[in-house]
């Protein structure tokens, strides 16, 4: 449970958000196929920005991190 609290945090939001930003990064920079990367990146920023994490129902967890906030 404590990795999703995390992730439903604050700090796991943001953490989301700076590996997106890494990853989009790295696309541009590397090029060609490594642009795949900017796609999975701007995926990491939405749903940093939206308050979302894709691996909480792994979890038994809703999707969203409001809804994950306050079950836990």
């Amino acid at each position: 449970m404590g990795f999703v609290a995390f992730m439903s945090s604050t700090a796991g939001r943001a953490l989301r958000g700076v590996a997106g930003l890494a990853l989009v990064a790295v696309g541009f920079v590397l090029g060609g196929a490594w642009l795949a990367l900017v796609g999975v990146g701007v995926v990491f920023i939405a749903v940093g920005v939206f308050d979302i994490c894709l691996l909480a129902p792994l979890f038994k967890q809703p999707f969203s991190g409001k809804a994950v906030r306050a079950r836990l």
